[in-house]
Formats: structure tokens, C-alpha cells, sequence
């Protein structure tokens, strides 16, 4: 950040200190007199498997063949798990069991630190909204195959897989 994003200023650093202690050097105003802290966006993504684990649905959007996780950005004042739902049942209206938090990776091109989630759904039957394009359960083996390469939803993929599943056994199934 090199403006301020009240006033337009050009901002400066100022060492900031926060009950005796010094949290660095901030970007501050010297129009507001105030530090200007990061700001980013904040969305949640989930990793969704079955119920026992042995299948992991996909979808697709935006007129892009490719398979990607469920997502989406987080509204003000809201918390992550009620995002957590919210995108789950406006995307796919899914019902889930269970859910605990995977793993966060800040992603760049959007400004957006992304909190990924293992999601449990209580059965398989699944709605599309107008927001996804295609969805599909596959098995462990075949998501892995088939997931966006070398993306972020492949990395939060493997570090669900590591959490909750016997690899060997699901990624030869």
C-alpha cells in the first residue's frame, strides 16, 4: 500500500507502538495521522469429501474446464464457518456433517488470504446454482488426477488428503 486510502496521501512508515511494544514499521498518513495497516480480502475454500472419506467432489465455473474446490469470499461481519455454509449451500446446497479447518495461503493475484476447510457432506446429492457449471464426486485417485495441477486448490487438496485419509489404500481404489 503507498496511498492512503481516506484522503489519497502518499503514505510514509512510522515505527508503531502498541502498549509499550513496537509492532515494526507501519505505512502511516501524515494527512489522517493515522497507520494504515494491510488490507486484503478474506475467503474460505473447502476441501468437500463424503461421508466416510472416499470421495471428493469437484466443480467447475465460469465457463472453465477445470476442476477446482468450492469457494468463495467472506462477507463483513460475517465469521468463516458462517461463510463456510453460506457458499456451500449457494453453490452446490449440500448438507454437511462436519467440518474443521485444513490449512490458509495467502493468494496474490486477487489480494485474498484464502482459509481452507475438510468439509464432511451427509450424503452424496448435491444442486447446482447458477454460480457452478458442473460438479461431480470422484474417487480420491481420480480427484487427485483430475484436479487444477499446480494450483492452490491442489495444494489445500494434498494437505487434506495427508489429514484425513489412508493415501495408499484411497489413492488406489
Amino acid at each position: 500500500m503507498k496511498y492512503c486510502i481516506e484522503c489519497g496521501a502518499k503514505l510514509t512508515e512510522k515505527e508503531c507502538i502498541n502498549f509499550g511494544l513496537s509492532e515494526g514499521m507501519i505505512p502511516y498518513c501524515p494527512i489522517c495521522n493515522e497507520f494504515r495497516f494491510p488490507v486484503f480480502n478474506i475467503a474460505v475454500s473447502m476441501v468437500i469429501f463424503n461421508a466416510d472419506y472416499s470421495k471428493s467432489l469437484l466443480i467447475q465455473q465460469y465457463g472453465k474446464k477445470r476442476n477446482i474446490l468450492v469457494a468463495g469470499y467472506v462477507n463483513k461481519a460475517e465469521s468463516l464457518e458462517q461463510a463456510l455454509v453460506r457458499e456451500i449451500s449457494e453453490e452446490i446446497n449440500l448438507d454437511i456433517l462436519d467440518y474443521k479447518f485444513n490449512a490458509s495461503e495467502y493468494f496474490e493475484k486477487s489480494n485474498t488470504l484464502i482459509c481452507n476447510f475438510i468439509v464432511r457432506a451427509k450424503n452424496e446429492k448435491f444442486t447446482l446454482s447458477q454460480e457452478v457449471d458442473y460438479a461431480e464426486w470422484y474417487s480420491i485417485k481420480n480427484a487427485k488426477e483430475v484436479i487444477l495441477k499446480d494450483s492452490l486448490a491442489e495444494r489445500f487438496f494434498d494437505k487434506a488428503l495427508a489429514k484425513v485419509c489412508k493415501k495408499d489404500y484411497l489413492l488406489s481404489a
